[in-house]
């Protein structure tokens, strides 16, 4: 039957030696960095990542803008059969909408699946009136931020363990040449009595 004692490497014993109290420092520091250390990076990633996508919505929300057109193009014959979300489906077609002082446009855009001649839909515009996508909302914002983080935080926990896997890995190969050199001194008083 095999009995764990729990914390032997703190305490005080013959048997302890030095390569053992620098391993339980060890587990302690990586118990540490992972409960703080990881998510602390996460949260700064994510913060980071947080102010980037907001300044590149802001500077999309300025460049590009919005107008209700209505599809004057045909629509494709067949659609894809892959199943999913209206972008999925999207398409390009040519659509028209009045511009005060300035009269008619028609540009070629993305519309969604299922518009047919005639709809209204909204299309984005950059400066040049390019077809473009919308700015990213604040949802968007956010499943970037998050997503960051949580990357952020696995990519540091990551570190840490694979440094521990290397420091337990030299811990082991020390111990080993120290119980070599210790049998190496004591080796000969038991096995004299055999010869």
């Amino acid at each position: 039957m095999r009995t764990r004692v729990r914390g032997w490497r703190w305490r005080y014993n013959p048997l302890r030696r030095r390569s053992d109290v620098v391993e339980a420092w060890i587990a302690l520091a990586v118990a540490v960095l992972l409960c703080a250390g990881a998510p602390l990076v996460g949260a700064m990633a994510g913060l980071w990542a947080h102010d980037q996508a907001r300044s590149v919505a802001a500077v999309q929300r300025a460049e590009r803008h919005m107008v209700r057109a209505v599809v004057v193009g045909g629509t494709p014959e067949q659609l894809p059969s892959v199943q999913g979300g209206d972008q999925a489906h999207a398409y390009q077609t040519n659509v028209r909408w009045t511009v005060p002082g300035k009269g008619t446009q028609t540009a070629l855009a993305r519309v969604p699946a299922g518009t047919r001649t005639g709809d209204a839909v909204d299309v984005w515009f950059d400066r040049q009136q390019h077809a473009v996508a919308p700015p990213p909302d604040d949802v968007a914002v956010w499943q970037h931020t998050v997503t960051v983080g949580l990357c952020g935080a696995s990519a540091a926990a990551a570190v840490v363990l694979l440094g521990h896997g290397v420091v337990r890995r030299v811990a082991l190969r020390h111990r080993l040449a120290e119980w070599e050199q210790e049998w190496a001194r004591t080796g000969p008083d038991w096995t004299r009595g055999r010869a």
